[in-house]
């Protein structure tokens, strides 16, 4: 079901799955101010509706996102940015409490690579590519680029692609943990909608605590990431999923990793 729908973005629910699309493919799906803008709201919706538990960031015509619109940029208009608010490119400084997939198909560079960075889990066409394309421009990562790459692949193979600006299809980035998973062109988003699916589908407050501990450990040193981890963990149980997934499991439910 359509939600909304603008020159530079489509909203639909499927099921407990929200699908956000760029739709500026005349611009391979480039982000502009207004889109910008429109990422933003539209990732702190999903994130206040009750009703839906995973979203889809892709981009249509086979295009994830090239990145900022450099007309724009051209145009003596840049963004503005500082050390807090919103990030150019809208949502990437965002810390939501429900995952988010990326379903990739074609070019995901420069800003486009690093709204792939920001989502949990990356889905990729064998073809697509993905690369530090704004090394050729002089325009520098502002939406946690350099924050989240070495993070992802480690510090090593991050410099690899920040300093050259060499891009790598899907298979490659696969292998180096950049992407989860890689699959035959056209297909990105029904595997994501498949993984998003999957993950609707699990005890919630147990998988968000997880998600949530894995995500603030960065900042925090090891005995508080130990507390933080227990007192996520006790707030699950004290939700009651835990005892009714035991419960489930004596009566036979989720035995040998089936659900």
């Amino acid at each position: 079901m359509v939600i909304d729908q603008s020159d530079q973005l489509r909203v639909e629910t499927r099921g407990l799955v929200r699908v956000i699309t760029i739709t500026r493919k005349a611009q391979r799906n480039a982000v502009d101010g207004a889109t910008a803008i429109q990422l933003l709201e539209a990732f702190q919706d999903f994130d206040r509706d009750k009703n839906v538990s995973v979203a889809i960031l892709t981009g249509e015509a086979g295009f994830f996102c090239a990145g900022a619109d450099l007309k724009e940029l051209a145009n003596a208009d840049p963004r503005p940015f500082g050390p807090t608010g919103p990030g150019p490119m809208g949502p990437t400084r965002l810390q939501l409490s429900k995952p988010v997939i990326a379903a990739i198909e074609g070019p995901a560079v420069a800003g486009g690579l690093e709204l792939a960075l920001w989502c949990d889990l990356r889905v990729a066409a064998s073809d697509a590519v993905l690369g530090i394309y704004c090394r050729r421009f002089g325009v520098p990562l502002v939406d946690l680029g350099t924050v989240r790459l070495p993070r992802l692949i480690g510090h090593s193979r991050a410099m690899d692609l920040i300093l050259t600006g060499r891009g790598i299809d899907g298979t490659e980035a696969e292998r180096i943990g950049l992407v989860n998973r890689v699959c035959q062109p056209g297909e990105a988003l029904g595997v994501a909608l498949q993984l998003g699916e999957e993950l609707a589908a699990l005890p919630q407050r147990c998988m968000r605590n997880d998600r949530m501990s894995a995500i603030e450990q960065w900042d925090l040193d090891s005995q508080a990431a130990m507390r933080n981890e227990a007192w996520r963990g006790r707030d699950t149980v004290a939700s009651g999923e835990t005892l009714e997934g035991a419960s489930r499991f004596l009566k036979g439910a989720g035995r040998h990793g089936h659900s």
